[in-house]
Formats: C-alpha cells, sequence, structure tokens
C-alpha cells in the first residue's frame, strides 16, 4: 500500500468513526428524549438525510435488551436509526419497555445496512453453501412469513445450518421447514457500538 492509499484508507476510518459516533449519540439522545431526560442531540450532517435502512439494537449486560430495525431504506437515515432507536427500547413485542433505572446500563448499537442481493438457489444445500457466515445479514421469506438476521447472529450460530434454522423458527415456521418458494436475500452492514461503561 502506497501513501496516498495509506491516507485514504486513515481518512476512511476516521470518517467513519465520526459517523458512527453521530448515530450512536442520535439513538442515544432519541431514547433519553422519551424517558424525559433533557439532552442534545449530535450536529445535523448532510448525510442523515440520504436514505438509509438500519437497525438498531440494544444489550444490557451482555445480554439482548431489544433490536428494530428496517430491511429497505424508505426514509432518510438519520430519521430511521431515531424511529428504531424509540422502538427497539419501548416496542420490541419480547421485552417489556425500558425504564429510567435501565437507561444508563445499555449500550447502543447502530448497524446501517446495504442494499440486499437476492440469491438464487435451487436448494437449502445450495442455499447453505452460498452464505457468506460472519459477512451477510439474511433475509428469509415464505409465504407471508419473512425474517431477518444481522450478520452480528453468526457469532452466537456460527454454523450456516443452525444459523437458517433459527432464522426459519423466527420466522413462525419449523426448523426444518424448506420449499420450493423460499426466498433468501442477503446484504451486510456498517456497525458501530458504544463501549462498555
Amino acid at each position: 500500500m502506497n501513501t496516498h492509499e495509506q491516507n485514504r484508507s486513515v481518512e476512511l476510518a476516521q470518517q467513519s468513526a465520526e459517523k458512527g459516533s453521530t448515530l450512536l449519540k442520535l439513538a442515544r439522545s432519541e431514547i433519553a428524549t422519551k424517558l424525559g431526560h433533557d439532552v442534545s442531540s449530535p450536529a445535523p450532517a448532510g448525510w442523515l438525510a440520504e436514505p438509509g435502512a438500519s437497525f438498531v439494537t440494544l444489550t444490557r449486560q451482555g445480554e439482548l435488551r431489544g433490536c428494530i430495525g428496517t430491511l429497505e431504506a424508505h426514509r432518510p437515515l438519520g430519521l430511521d436509526v431515531r424511529e428504531n432507536a424509540v422502538a427497539a427500547a419501548f416496542r420490541d413485542p419480547r421485552f417489556m419497555p425500558l425504564t429510567h433505572v435501565e437507561f444508563d446500563e445499555i449500550r447502543v448499537e447502530v448497524s446501517v445496512l446495504s442494499p440486499s442481493e437476492i440469491l438464487v438457489v435451487v436448494s437449502e444445500e445450495h442455499a447453505l453453501a452460498s452464505l457468506r457466515p460472519n459477512v451477510d445479514g439474511v433475509v428469509f421469506e415464505y409465504a407471508h412469513y419473512r425474517s431477518t438476521f444481522l450478520p452480528q447472529v453468526w457469532e452466537q450460530l456460527p454454523d450456516p445450518a443452525e444459523f437458517m434454522a433459527h432464522l426459519k423458527r423466527k420466522a413462525g415456521l419449523p426448523m426444518d421447514f424448506w420449499a420450493e418458494e423460499v426466498r433468501l436475500s442477503r446484504y451486510t452492514v456498517s456497525k458501530w457500538k458504544e463501549s462498555s461503561a
């Protein structure tokens, strides 16, 4: 790598860190505002007005505390992150709404999704062979059933067959289900997480 490439690489890393810092502050400040805390939002940035799809994940003491997101970019990224942060904190059906007491204990993670790419597969074996562990987020669709796992889920489910089985269960189908009409697509994410206190 030459000096110009190194400088460009450093510049991109700094931009990514700044973007992540802005998105994390945006998500946290939106949750804080809904809880009645008086907090300042990060300074507006032009790229927040561009369409974007995001997921906001909340963890508490290392355990999932809420995760809500959008698969397609249909509104400005800044708005998408704010809405998903509030939904993850207060409307994830798996959890009770976040309380004042928990607010300082949660860690916020923001994932910004790439556009999804349809996977053309002829069988479940073909689908499993097509997946890229630790890279792909996957959307599973069959009739009205739909689910997704972010790439981060590979950390808990590193085996593609297990990953797919749990994805089907999340959609409300048997873990061994498969049909010709199953549709799969994948996406990647750029993600940022607050450091532990």
